[in-house]
């Protein structure tokens, strides 16, 4: 059977940074985040006793170490399966990979739908969550709709993620703020091993878990400026500890700090908006809808700014009739 699945990116405002099991790909902490509406993944998959062996194609490449994450993935459907089919995987991006816009997290998300569904799985959310995670942690928040909430857990089944408040709760858009090209020169996996080495990571620890309570408080009261500077906080915290980290860890570019600094002076011309990123050089504004015209004028003005994606709170991965192949 082919199956096409569609996942959106998400954005973490509490983030993870660190992993307690690299195997079970298990986070040293809990994370809450929100799916993207146009920066997504497009996956095709589809068994057949036609295949001899994996034929994986992914943005129209064929990429050793990428290919074997997904037959890695592709064989963990296949034994809760109890199938020995062979697949074809297409899969495109809509945005750059590598680049630190989670395109991990979508393209897993996606191929662990696509894959467990074209082999007559009918998994549960939940379970689709921890499959999703054992490829790329940050993939499990990708599959349910809207906010999320990515449970650290005490073990894998306990590590899951589920959805915290739908799509439309909050009239808020989160601006993709693209400054450069290429991918980064350290992955986010390698980065994650590193985490412990910064003086800084076990008092992150120790905080993080009454930063969760506090934003899950500030999103259920829509309180937009009290959750845009904790979102703000949290982002330049994960960066100290990557800044700190042996070797250091240095994702931003000077565009990248450019466009913090213009993000502040907004706010100083009173216009309401905050910065976040994940482990890489681009940036996600986040702003009340009413404002997003503004800010995207005054982004388009900069000639360090390369691309401008609009995005809204968005639904998880989801089904498509509209195959790549």
């Amino acid at each position: 059977m082919k199956i096409t699945a569609i996942a959106p990116s998400n954005i973490a405002f509490i983030k993870y940074w660190g992993k307690r099991d690299e195997k079970l790909r298990l986070p040293a902490n809990s994370s809450i985040s929100v799916n993207l509406s146009n920066i997504y993944t497009t996956t095709t998959v589809e068994f057949s006793s036609q295949y001899k062996n994996d034929n994986i194609i992914i943005n129209g490449a064929r990429k050793d170490k990428e290919i074997k994450r997904v037959i890695y993935q592709l064989d963990r459907i296949r034994k809760l399966a109890k199938s020995k089919l062979k697949a074809k995987v297409v899969s495109r991006n809509n945005f750059p990979a590598a680049s630190g816009l989670a395109s991990s997290a979508s393209g897993m998300a996606a191929l662990t739908v696509a894959a467990s569904k074209a082999l007559g799985l009918n998994l549960s959310e939940k379970k689709l969550t921890i499959l999703a995670r054992l490829g790329s942690g940050s993939a499990c928040r990708s599959i349910p709709d809207g906010w999320v909430e990515w449970i650290e857990g005490k073990d894998s089944q306990s590590s899951f993620a589920y959805p915290l408040f739908p799509k439309d709760y909050w009239d808020l858009s989160i601006i993709g703020v693209l400054v450069e090209s290429g991918e980064k020169r350290v992955s986010t996996t390698d980065g994650h091993k590193l985490a412990n080495t910064s003086l800084f990571f076990q008092t992150r620890l120790k905080n993080i878990n009454q930063k969760i309570y506090t934003i899950k408080r500030l999103i259920k009261e829509k309180n937009f400026k009290e959750f845009g500077l904790l979102l703000e906080n949290e982002a330049l915290e994960m960066h100290a500890v990557m800044l700190t980290s042996t070797p250091s860890l240095i994702y931003w570019q000077p565009a990248t700090i450019e466009i913090m600094k213009l993000t502040q002076q907004l706010r100083e011309e009173g216009l309401p908006v905050y910065f976040t990123f994940d482990a890489g050089p681009h940036l996600l504004l986040v702003c009340e809808a009413v404002n997003t015209e503004e800010i995207v004028k005054r982004l388009k003005k900069n000639n360090l700014v390369k691309k401008i994606i609009i995005n809204k709170p968005a639904f998880g991965t989801r089904l498509s009739p509209t195959h790549l192949f």
